[in-house]
């Protein structure tokens, strides 16, 4: 049931009634993950109802979200609905966190437990040419003897990687330049550098995308590479796939801007996208170190 209010009034904690949307969205995610197990099965249909389970899942959260919207823009939601916002989004980026975490403890075990322990004494009697070397370490090595994996070259920190790192810093600039711009309440300047950031953010996946190809065509490195393919493609893929929702977020921030929505003292729905834009940042500091450098 709603919550009981006069007239103008805001509710000392907004209930929304009765929804559809949760049992909408659940339908979409059940034909998302229908698709994509019979897809990568080889089952070809299994790709359009993928397909149609992400676009109705689009169109649900596109209703969600709007029906989320009027509510906060008719003053519905009083200081204990922010707080509650805040909580779920820090929760819910702390929840990225342990997502990212465990590709990178993936990426840490191989490269300092398990390569080393396939070269111990035990297993030189089944691999005796194989070497304890992560392919970064010496051009050519794949350790792989028994040829499961074709010869490939490693992906270096120059340029396409560094070019990404400092489009990523540049647009967290910008995006901060905007938030102050709108505590000032310079809407102007802050739909300006809002443009600004999501085109460093499309860049980017440009970018990424000429990247994939490179390591495709050029370095042979494919997600089929061994535990150094798979490991770079899952963690700059995932990156990249939450880069994209993140640009899609401040792009609908800003056409909000556009319809006047935020004020100075109000804008969680603006903080919360700044603060899943600065998450993917760090996490991408953390990529061009131990993926491109290491």
């Amino acid at each position: 049931m709603s919550a009981a209010t006069h007239q103008g009034q805001t509710p000392y904690y907004f209930v929304p009634g009765p929804s559809r949307h949760p049992v909408m969205a659940a339908i979409g995610l059940f034909f998302v993950i229908l698709g994509a197990g019979q897809w990568v099965n080889g089952h070809t249909w299994g790709a359009y109802s993928l397909l149609f389970g992400l676009l109705w899942w689009a169109v649900v959260l596109f209703q969600w979200f709007g029906d989320a919207i009027r509510e906060s823009e008719s003053g519905l939601y009083s200081d204990r609905i922010d707080v509650s916002y805040r909580w779920s989004m820090s929760w819910f980026i702390f929840s990225e966190v342990m997502f990212f975490a465990a590709f990178f403890g993936a990426l840490y075990w191989a490269r300092v437990h398990a390569v080393p322990m396939l070269a111990d004494l035990n297993h030189q009697i089944l691999w005796p040419d194989f070497k304890a070397l992560w392919p970064s370490q010496q051009p050519g090595v794949t350790a792989s003897p028994a040829g499961t994996v074709e010869p490939f070259q490693t992906m270096g920190p120059w340029p396409l990687p560094t070019i990404n790192t400092a489009l990523l810093l540049a647009s967290g600039v910008t995006l901060t330049i905007a938030h102050h711009a709108l505590r000032e309440n310079q809407r102007g300047k802050t739909i300006a550098f809002m443009w600004l950031t999501v085109l460093l953010g499309a860049v980017f996946l440009f970018v990424q995308a000429y990247e994939y190809m490179h390591a495709y065509r050029d370095l042979n490195l494919k997600l089929s590479s061994g535990i150094y393919g798979s490991t770079f493609f899952m963690l700059t893929g995932f990156h990249g796939f939450h880069v994209f929702v993140g640009m899609l977020m401040l792009l609908f921030i800003t056409l909000r801007l556009h319809k006047g929505h935020f004020t100075p003292e109000r804008h969680f729905g603006f903080e919360g996208a700044a603060w899943y834009w600065h998450f993917v940042d760090v996490v991408w500091l953390g990529l061009y170190i131990v993926v491109y450098w290491m």
